[in-house]
């Protein structure tokens, strides 16, 4: 099987062409956010104001990087699963893409489908690999957040795989 070369921010109809079980090779600008971000980019959402990071065709990956000398050292994702009640919201507002690893709830499955998104599986315990893959990040918001803050990444060749794709199909076994 080939891995397919993606690019961030996402133009939706190459998000259409992507299937469950497609090896995925991302480049281009993502961001991070874990659960007390979430928190906030919910409550941001939720009163209209003004987020600190664009979601319009972008990509939020779950990782509370380590750095060192102000670079990532490890940047392995985590667990998708705790930012489900946040993640249908954000969808529908714009996101194209989540990344993390494990599977989603029935909710994030018709977020996904209605907002023709998608979600990518990274490789748990690969975090060395994945800062790897980091040429720059940038810190963007809530640094009082230290790990869970959120960050700005250009990435190059991040290997994925989609987990579930806009139309419900998922590597879990659990269409829904």
């Amino acid at each position: 099987m080939d891995w397919k070369r993606v690019n961030a921010p996402f133009d939706r109809n190459e998000l259409a062409s992507l299937r469950a079980g497609d090896r995925v090779l991302l480049s281009g600008t993502i961001y991070t956010a874990r659960d007390a971000a979430h928190k906030r980019l919910f409550e941001g959402l939720a009163s209209k104001a003004e987020l600190p990071i664009p979601l319009d065709g972008q990509a939020i990956y779950y990782v509370g990087a380590c750095f060192k000398d102000g670079e990532p050292i490890s940047a392995g994702p985590t667990t998708a699963m705790r930012m489900d009640k946040y993640a249908p919201s954000l969808y529908d507002s714009g996101l194209a893409a989540s990344i993390g690893k494990g599977d989603r709830n029935e909710e994030v499955y018709r977020a996904i489908g209605r907002n023709g998104g998608v979600y990518f599986a990274a490789i748990g315990g690969a975090g060395a690999m994945y800062a790897d893959c980091i040429k720059h990040s940038e810190l963007i918001a809530y640094p009082e957040l230290g790990t869970e803050a959120i960050y700005k990444f250009c990435i190059e060749d991040f290997p994925l795989i989609v987990a579930v794709d806009r139309n419900g199909g998922s590597v879990y076994g659990t269409a829904k």
